[in-house]
């Protein structure tokens, strides 16, 4: 069978790539390395622009049942335990941007996208099914699998990862950039959480090389933390268990305040934080990359799923245009590159000028951030939430904001 779509990634991008394309009459199997179809994490914030996409590829409902509604995204000062700013998630951001802002955990999403795949008949799903490369000839692109079985499409699409083996053929730019900097991730009851700290908030303690996160999730029954200290980790590592002295070593410096917060944390887990630069070309004829595997960025923005849900809305948007498949990709690309581009490097940006600045640095931030209201807040951040997945081109207007 060669009249579909073949998707290399059974993650959130993969997946929901899959059921755009259903919606549009389109046939696709997903082919997945892992024996079972899931998602490893924990919660993930959703801002806007997800449940614009979530709207589009018709999982809206089903988000929306299992999301947790957030009041605010604040920000402390992890050295002083003041606040340093907050903007109100409220009926007037609501207003602006069309719909909320949330946080759930990553493998309910997950699921989400995964059960609307099954109740599909267009799509296929495939486990234990690793892609290590592709081929393609005038007609078809063909994903092959470390078994050496070929599965053949109009199209592939690799949504494959950080680790992708589609962009190390496509792209050929090597191993990801390391950051250097550790996360660590756990996820405690609520009622271990410190009482005056159970906010119904995104909340961020930015310090020196270092920062804390945590919002509450699953129905308030648990509660998300990660921390993330800059400590010039060399290597990739990626939830690998650590015990709790690795991770309060690097916090020691921190408002007792902040700090408590890593004492209520239980069965640790490790990641060292990678991402790429961007680049110009994501297609090589019937292939194209998406998600991580186009455009890997680093945990700042909290908007690594996000933007694979744009990547799909977009490609099952201008496939369901296309008489061939191959003729969409392009314009995909064009749309999307951007945009993406903008989010990794400003990712960046903020790990160093929001989360991790130290002295006058930080004086500064907390002198220009917390001088600014709701509205300049909305004005801020109106290029990330107010987008569709549709409109990542960037137009003259917007380069002269971005200058």
């Amino acid at each position: 069978m060669t009249d579909r779509v073949v998707i290399a990634g059974g993650g959130i991008g993969g997946l929901a790539t899959a059921i755009g394309l259903a919606q549009k009459g389109i046939a696709s199997v997903v082919l997945e390395k892992a024996s079972e179809l899931g998602e490893i994490g924990a919660g993930i914030q959703l801002g806007p622009n997800a449940f614009h996409a979530f709207d589009t590829l018709g999982v809206g409902d089903r988000a929306r049942e299992m999301a947790v509604y957030i009041d605010n995204l604040r920000l402390m000062d992890a050295l002083s335990g003041d606040e340093i700013t907050r903007i109100p998630l409220d009926g007037a951001f609501r207003e602006r941007f069309g719909n909320p802002y949330a946080v759930v955990h990553r493998g309910d999403l997950h699921g989400v996208f995964l059960q609307a795949c099954r109740d599909h008949p267009l799509v296929d799903l495939r486990t234990s099914a690793g892609v290590v490369g592709y081929e393609q000839d005038a007609d078809t692109a063909s994903a092959i699998l470390d078994t050496g079985e070929r599965v053949s499409g109009r199209a592939l699409i690799g949504a494959d990862g950080l680790w992708s083996k589609i962009r190390a053929q496509l792209v050929g730019d090597g191993p990801p950039r390391v950051s250097g900097h550790t996360t660590y991730r756990s996820v405690i009851p609520t009622e271990q959480m410190p009482e005056d700290l159970r906010w119904n908030a995104a909340t961020l303690w930015a310090g020196p090389k270092c920062h804390i996160v945590h919002y509450p999730l699953s129905g308030w029954k648990l509660f998300n933390l990660v921390v993330t200290y800059h400590n010039d980790a060399p290597a990739p590592v990626a939830g690998q268990p650590v015990d709790h002295d690795e991770v309060r070593r690097g916090f020691d410096h921190v408002h007792p305040r902040a700090r408590q917060i890593i004492d209520m944390g239980q069965a640790w887990k490790k990641w060292v934080l990678c991402d790429r630069d961007p680049v110009m070309g994501w297609v090589d004829g019937r292939v194209a990359l998406l998600g991580d595997a186009a455009h890997p960025m680093l945990q700042y923005f909290a908007q690594g799923a996000c933007m694979a849900m744009e990547d799909a809305v977009c490609l099952a948007h201008e496939i369901g245009q296309a008489d061939d498949p191959a003729q969409a990709l392009m314009p995909y690309q064009d749309r999307r590159r951007l945009r993406t581009a903008r989010v990794q490097l400003q990712s960046r940006a903020i790990g160093e000028h929001v989360y991790h600045p130290a002295g006058a640095h930080a004086a500064l931030r907390n002198a220009v951030m917390g001088a600014r209201g709701p509205q300049d807040w909305y004005d801020q951040i109106e290029w990330l939430y107010g987008s569709t997945g549709l409109d990542g081109a960037i137009s003259g207007e917007t380069v002269r904001k971005i200058a």
